[in-house]
């Protein structure tokens, strides 16, 4: 019961929090500047959208987490989708889905070996469609092709940024296209953009391994104080509860920028979701607590040597995890229990912007539909 009075005193402030901050933005929004572009809110769509990805939680370990208070208040003063799965496993494949409609096949984290992937994606779409766009990676290295960053004091790498959670860089047309590049950036510009005349449409953000819950960082990096942080061995152990503190600390430091910058209109959104699933040991699907999935994730053959030998063949999607959909003129307190995962959010993305569909987005016969109930309370 102590607990449970902890958690709920907890969600209580943020929740107060939340009201203060959302009137806020808005009432300044209604007052704002005049270089606000009104044109999509004019026709109905969102001037912009914000995707915060987080790693390795399930739903039911982020959402009424006693260390999860921010993300579990705005899950409950906002829109949570119930039904959102990771496309597959482990964590490369989904951020490549999310921006390309596909896995094209991978189903590893062997970013390495990504040396020359050809395929349209979603800047592609956005600047065909003169939609600009940003990406946001905490600690990115000053070469943002390197796997990992920042470079210590005594010559070794740590891993707290991980290329394989940044898939722009993935992407022949993208990393070979200097300009495109160029809007690549690490998280401590994003402020910056936001208050400026020409803030990106669609903006990505990741944040590093110690704040987006995956962990595995063993160092104490010099000005971070968020290291070092070991994975966690169980849910909820010293280790995996640090870990939810620091995500729960980025994403109210994020949606507070975001909130309270010229960017934030009446239509607007902020999506947070989580590649997928906890990684709990689970020998049958390659060690995450399940393969659950929906809406057109890979299926793979029983016995495959990149999940597990005793893997019975089937569908092999992310789990279930958490997705809180934040807008400033959206749904209050609302529960979206359509079956959603990364492919319905590009799908979303698409459909704001009249981009055309990649891949598997817009499948709607399988069951790959935008995610406009969460956004607006009401299929659009």
């Amino acid at each position: 019961m102590q607990l449970r009075s902890r958690l709920a005193a907890g969600v209580l402030a943020v929740i107060a929090t939340l009201a203060l901050t959302a009137t806020s933005a808005v009432a300044s929004d209604e007052h704002g500047d005049s270089d606000h572009d009104w044109s999509h809110s004019e026709s109905g769509k969102l001037d912009h959208i914000f995707v915060i990805m987080l790693e390795n939680h399930s739903q039911s370990s982020v959402i009424g987490d006693v260390n999860a208070p921010f993300m579990t208040g705005l899950a409950n003063t906002y829109s949570m989708a119930d039904q959102y799965y990771g496309v597959t496993h482990p964590s490369m494949p989904n951020y490549i889905a999310a921006i390309a409609g596909d896995n094209f096949g991978i189903q590893d984290d062997n970013d390495q070996n990504v040396v020359n992937l050809d395929r349209t994606n979603l800047v592609d779409q956005l600047e065909a469609h003169h939609v600009s766009w940003g990406a946001y990676l905490e600690t990115l290295p000053e070469n943002k092709l390197d796997r990992f960053g920042p470079v210590l004091p005594n010559g070794s790498t740590a891993s707290l940024y991980a290329k394989k959670h940044n898939p722009f860089v993935l992407f022949d047309d993208v990393k070979n296209n200097p300009a495109r590049m160029a809007n690549i950036k690490d998280y401590s510009q994003l402020a910056t953009d936001l208050n400026s005349k020409k803030a990106p449409e669609f903006v990505w953000i990741s944040p590093n391994q110690c704040n987006d819950m995956h962990g595995g960082v063993y160092d104490t990096v010099p000005g971070h104080s968020e290291t070092p942080c070991p994975y966690g061995s169980a849910k909820d152990d010293a280790n995996d509860a640090s870990l939810k503190q620091k995500a729960d600390a980025f994403v109210h430091t994020a949606v507070d920028t975001i909130m309270n910058s010229r960017a934030w209109t009446k239509h607007s959104a902020i999506v947070i979701v989580t590649d997928e699933n906890d990684y709990t040991g689970n020998h049958e699907t390659g060690g995450w607590e399940s393969a659950d999935g929906c809406c057109d994730s890979p299926y793979v053959s029983a016995a495959d040597a990149r999940v597990s030998a005793s893997w019975p063949g089937g569908t092999y999607g992310g789990g279930l995890i958490p997705a809180i959909v934040v807008s400033a003129s959206g749904p209050r307190h609302f529960v979206d229990h359509t079956p959603y995962n990364h492919y319905s959010l590009l799908t979303t993305i698409e459909d704001n912007w009249d981009l055309g569909y990649l891949g598997h987005a817009g499948d709607t016969a399988n069951g790959v539909v935008p995610m406009w109930k969460s956004f607006t309370g009401k299929s659009k």
